[in-house]
Parts: C-alpha cells; sequence; structure tokens
C-alpha cells in the first residue's frame, strides 16, 4: 500500500509545480524583454511569453545612412536577440519552479 501512497505524494507534488509553472509564466505575459543588432542601432521590445513585438527603435544616425537592406537585416538580427533572450528568460523562470527538470507535455 506504500506504493499507492507516494504515488499520491508525487502527484500532489506535479500538481504543486504544475501551479507554480503557470503562475511564472503569467508573469511572463507582461515581462518585455529587449534583443539588439550587433551595432546596437536597432533594438526591438518583444514579450517573454508570446513573442509578440511591442516596439521598435532604429538610431536615427543610422537610418540616415542606411539602405533598406541593411536596415532589415539589423532589425531581423534584433529579432533574433530579442527571441533568444525571450526563451533564455522563460527557461530560467520555469527552471526555477522545476529545479531544471525538462518534462516535455507536462509543463
Amino acid at each position: 500500500m506504500s506504493g499507492l501512497g507516494d504515488m499520491g505524494n508525487l502527484l500532489k507534488q506535479a500538481q504543486e509545480m504544475q501551479r507554480q509553472v503557470d503562475k511564472v509564466r503569467s508573469g511572463l505575459r507582461t515581462r518585455v524583454v529587449t534583443g539588439s543588432s550587433s551595432a546596437g542601432d536597432v533594438r526591438v521590445d518583444m514579450t517573454a511569453d508570446r513573442h509578440e513585438v511591442k516596439s521598435v527603435h532604429v538610431s536615427p544616425d543610422f537610418l540616415s545612412t542606411t539602405n533598406a537592406e541593411e536596415l532589415a537585416e539589423r532589425i531581423r538580427s534584433a529579432v533574433a536577440d530579442a527571441l533568444r533572450r525571450a526563451e533564455d528568460v522563460e527557461r530560467e523562470e520555469v527552471g526555477r519552479v522545476t529545479g531544471g527538470m525538462q518534462l516535455p507535455g507536462l509543463f
């Protein structure tokens, strides 16, 4: 009978961990991360949870001296950096709750 009790405790712990992960993810909805191009002349603000681009900032100096291709490349670079940062924030915050365990499909 001890095995069933252990399983019940394990299930309760998993449910509590899921509640905590849900709370963390809820907090990520309001968190904004900033990514930038390697030169820092383009910055992108993105939500940490759904990776929604909230704003794009382009340095006026860069804008006055660039062409469309270079501008597009810098924006792409800044978006990629913001996406990496958002994923890092999510992984770090969820990892605090799960102790670094990665349980696909559960959390």
